[in-house]
């Protein structure tokens, strides 16, 4: 996915249509004297749609359509003819998408499966006609319900990535290198901070022809939890991966220190991210000596499972996708432990 095309926020005006107003209308035939009251129901107006569809990745296609209106259902008729309905009208967006008002931040919806449809907006119900009020005193009445009317609303929409394991590291942690290893994505890699200013997916291949979705989150930095850097605009996308995998290089002083930051402006932004499952890969281990590996094991967090990786080598992959799908379908008893 280019930079340019991932939009991940969108802010809509949506107006659903309004029910059709009921008929006075009073029966007409030749030889008929007095012809009761026979006016027909108004259609209901168009609801505004929300609806789950696996093919959409992000939310450009809605980037430049600000305006979307349904259409107000019909009059009734004569006959007792119910007037026709308004169009619904269907947005189509990724799985993964919530959809809240812009005014009052009211959580509206919230897409999780494709083919899922949630009524954001509905129409306006049709008003009745004439028919419906006849009665012993009232044999002949001249009024009819006239149809309620469209609901119009701001609507805020944000995708929030869906995907069974979230990279979470500081920039140039080599997230963006195990991602382009681990399966077809090709996220921009170099070497400085900030590489990656959208998040990607990849699907990783493991034994017998399983898979899982892995994500990868630009680099979070201290402060993030209060805007800084990219934090606050991309966090939201952890939220949504099952098990989260840390990315902390070798090469740094204290990995102890920086797993903590980092969990600390997990904790800041949402504090239930802390009862997602969650572990640790210490990346970049060809840099460093194996004497100064089994240094770093004694240093690490005794509760966290810990894999040393090497993406340009090709080094503990495969153990740690062992690890990833066992934490997946969780299956603690076969998680590997650090010697």
């Amino acid at each position: 996915m280019a930079s340019s095309n991932f939009i991940d926020y969108v802010k809509i005006n949506c107006r659903s249509g309004a029910g059709g107003a009921g008929s006075v209308h009073f029966r007409r035939e030749k030889y008929v004297d007095k012809g009761g009251p026979d006016g027909g129901d108004g259609g209901r107006g168009g609801h505004i749609i929300l609806k789950g569809n696996a093919q959409h990745w992000t939310l450009l296609h809605l980037k430049y359509q600000k305006h979307i209106k349904a259409e107000s259902g019909y009059g009734g008729e004569g006959g007792r003819r119910t007037g026709a309905q308004g169009e619904d009208v269907f947005i189509e967006v990724p799985l993964g998408t919530i959809a809240r008002h812009a005014e009052t931040n009211e959580l509206m919806a919230e897409i999780t499966e494709d083919g899922q449809e949630v009524i954001l907006l509905p129409g306006g119900r049709g008003g009745l006609g004439n028919s419906h009020f006849k009665s012993s005193t009232k044999q002949a009445p001249d009024y009819a319900q006239p149809g309620e009317p469209k609901q119009e609303a701001w609507i805020i929409l944000e995708l929030k990535l869906l995907a069974d394991v979230g990279l979470v590291g500081f920039p140039n942690a080599g997230k963006s290198t195990l991602l382009s290893v681990l399966s077809a994505a090709r996220p921009e890699i170099g070497d400085y901070p900030f590489t990656t200013l959208v998040p990607n997916l990849g699907v990783v291949s493991y034994r017998d022809y399983k898979s899982f979705v892995m994500a990868d989150i630009p680099g979070i930095i201290e402060g993030a939890s209060q805007g800084k850097g990219l934090g606050l605009r991309f966090l939201r996308h952890i939220e949504r991966n099952a098990v989260l995998l840390f990315m902390i290089p070798a090469t740094v002083e204290d990995i102890a220190a920086e797993y903590k930051i980092l969990l600390n402006e997990l904790q800041q932004y949402n504090p239930e991210l802390m009862y997602k499952k969650r572990l640790l890969a210490v990346s970049k281990t060809d840099l460093v000596t194996d004497e100064e590996i089994a240094a770093l094991k004694k240093t690490l967090p005794s509760n966290l499972t810990c894999v040393f990786i090497s993406a340009v080598l090709q080094q503990g992959l495969t153990e740690l996708k062992d690890a990833l799908w066992q934490t997946i379908t969780d299956v603690p008893e076969l998680l590997p432990t650090r010697s």
